[in-house]
């Protein structure tokens, strides 16, 4: 299916890795030129290249840090220089610190909102001018499926991430019909941090093989795997693209099925 997005312009944050690199992979290979951001300048260069080697539209890697509201506006500014616009917004973080609830200081709580909601208030507050001079303008937020259903010892991403889809849902009634707005849960993929887990596991000699490590992520998932993260990346270009283009204020899980709310 042809998605529509070639000679767009998509900014994917947090996407030196994982499920922002999947996505800006995804946008990529659809011919949109992309503009790809971390606090790793090293990381970033090495998913530039990456993305440029799917051919597809240009790719400029900008060192942010998306907790910055100064850097954030940098951001936004170059993009629009080097491309003369903005079409697409996806906003990724990494996660906050785990733990139960007692062992997380007040600093923690501010550091995560910061992190996980302000970024998309500010990223989408200097980005809306531009996604409505565009003709296609979408935000998509990858959040979790923590939004949905808490997970043990990640007390900061249950809490602080909800925030995100409500700012999401006000977003797609107040932006409409210039801009949609919408939000991915994603549950288990096999993204750089499962990995490192897994490894660390088998290190300790908690299995056997890193499949069977693997597997145990996989638990309570009707799909009996863990998801690819071109999966998600898939699903949000598809959200990015006008065959989604009456899909507005939606939080789709990408989890395989696990979720039961």
């Amino acid at each position: 299916m042809d998605l529509g997005l070639e000679g767009n312009t998509a900014l994917v944050t947090a996407s030196s890795s994982g499920l922002g690199l999947a996505s800006a992979k995804t946008l990529a290979r659809e011919g949109a030129n992309v503009v790809i951001c971390a606090r790793s300048e090293e990381g970033l260069e090495e998913a530039k290249a990456e993305i440029e080697e799917l051919g597809g539209g240009d790719v400029l890697a900008v060192p942010t840090d998306i907790t910055d509201p100064d850097e954030i506006e940098a951001l936004i500014e170059l993009t629009v220089d080097e491309f003369g616009g903005l079409d697409h917004l996806v906003t990724s973080a990494g996660g906050p610190p785990s733990g139960p609830f007692l062992d997380i200081t007040e600093r923690d709580w501010y550091a995560a909102y910061d992190l996980l909601v302000m970024s998309v208030v500010w990223l989408t507050k200097q980005a809306h001018p531009y996604l409505v001079d565009s003709d296609a303008g979408t935000v998509v937020n990858i959040t979790s499926t923590s939004v949905r259903e808490a997970i043990d010892g990640l007390v900061l991403s249950n809490a602080v991430r909800r925030g995100v889809i409500g700012l999401m849902q006000t977003q797609a009634r107040e932006f409409a019909p210039d801009i949609r707005v919408n939000a991915v849960l994603p549950g288990s993929h096999e993204t750089p941090r499962i990995r490192e887990l897994v490894e660390q596991s088998l290190e300790r000699g908690e299995y056997d093989s890193y499949e069977e490590g693997l597997a145990d992520w996989a638990d309570g998932i009707p799909m009996e795997r863990v998801g690819d993260p071109k999966e998600l990346g898939d699903v949000v270009a598809f959200l990015s693209s006008d065959r989604a283009s009456f899909v507005n204020g939606v939080a789709l899980p990408i989890d395989g099925g696990k979720l039961r709310s």
